[in-house]
């Protein structure tokens, strides 16, 4: 009978000290960024850990600096090809600045709080909330935990979180003056999930900006942020008496199936109705689609969130803030444009 292989003892730091010439802590130093190491003193550390196969105790090191170098992400339910883009940026640009990320999922119809005790057991030095709900007890635990909190794409009023988002309201002005401009007389909102900042945003920059141009009889279908959703609320506003010749959709997920809908209702698209969407997803760009859309800049969204974040992390009395970044409006043909 053979007898399982045995593991080779692992190289400690002590090893390292000793081929390099140095002190245990200098070599500890090097590898948890605390502290200044004259640069070829941290090139001969470098190169005896390379020789030898030394890798850190990230756990050991957590214990003596108190900080796990992780980061939690916070998501809910990823119906929209929006999200998993920004899961990868967020995830990337971490791993650049040297944490690791801890992903948690809320699942349908929950919050944020069902996550809570794993969520805190895991020690996260920070916490980045994607498209799930912020509850006030979430703040108050990580606030007394002292863990700072970034919300992404999204707001919350008297909140100790830092938040970064597209200016959303700015986007559904510019929506309400391209159609308006381009001669739309019956325009139509497909609303996404009533208890989101950015749809109550997008909807108020699009309803306040039609209304300061004296057009105050916009037809209004909730959605739900999906496909589905989207498809559903067209052919309804399609199946009424005077049908719009215009959507504005909360996003481009729902505007695409609001796309979908018009074809097989027949109507078309952009000579019956224009239709336009939030976010520019890749699928927007479709020669099949062509979706006249607000694009929202997510590079720098992400670049931002983890910049404040990462200040709060270095200096807890850091306070938070709040950054609107201005979307783009990206012209294709699913909207009729103003005539020359």
């Amino acid at each position: 009978m053979l007898e399982p292989p045995t593991r080779a003892p692992k190289t400690t730091s002590r090893e390292v000290a000793r081929r390099a010439g140095v002190s245990q802590s200098t070599v500890s130093r090097v590898f948890s960024a605390r502290g200044p190491v004259a640069g070829a003193t941290s090139q001969r550390v470098l190169h005896a850990a390379a020789q030898l196969g030394y890798r850190p105790n990230a756990i050991a090191s957590s214990l003596i600096t108190r900080r796990t170098n992780m980061i939690g992400l916070v998501m809910a339910e990823i119906s929209s090809p929006f999200y998993p883009y920004v899961l990868e940026k967020l995830t990337q640009q971490l791993h650049e600045h040297g944490k690791r990320v801890l992903l948690f999922s809320t699942a349908p119809g929950k919050d944020v709080d069902d996550l809570l005790s794993d969520v805190l057991s895991y020690q996260v030095d920070g916490l980045i909330i994607g498209n799930a709900m912020l509850t006030s007890q979430l703040v108050e635990i990580c606030t007394r935990s002292g863990i700072p909190l970034m919300l992404f794409n999204r707001t919350a009023q008297d909140s100790q979180a830092g938040a970064v988002c597209c200016d959303n309201v700015g986007g559904g002005r510019l929506v309400a003056d391209l159609l308006l401009d381009a001669g739309h007389t019956r325009l139509a909102y497909i609303a996404g999930k009533p208890n989101t900042s950015t749809n109550r945003d997008r909807e108020h920059g699009f309803a306040t900006r039609l209304h300061e141009r004296g057009y105050t009889q916009s037809i209004r279908e909730q959605g739900a942020y999906t496909y589905e959703t989207g498809y559903a609320a067209a052919q309804r506003l399609f199946a009424r008496a005077r049908p719009p010749d215009a959507i504005f959709c909360a996003n481009d997920i729902t505007a695409l199936g609001a796309l979908d809908a018009a074809c097989d209702c027949g109507v078309s698209v952009p000579q019956h109705c224009s239709i336009i969407g939030f976010d520019d997803i890749p699928a927007a760009a479709w020669t099949s689609y062509n979706l006249t859309t607000i694009r929202q800049p997510v590079d720098a969204m992400v670049e931002l969130s983890i910049q404040l974040l990462l200040a709060q992390i270095a200096t807890p009395a850091h306070t938070p803030q709040t950054i609107q970044v201005p979307g783009e409006l990206i012209v294709r043909r699913s909207a009729r444009m103003r005539r020359a």
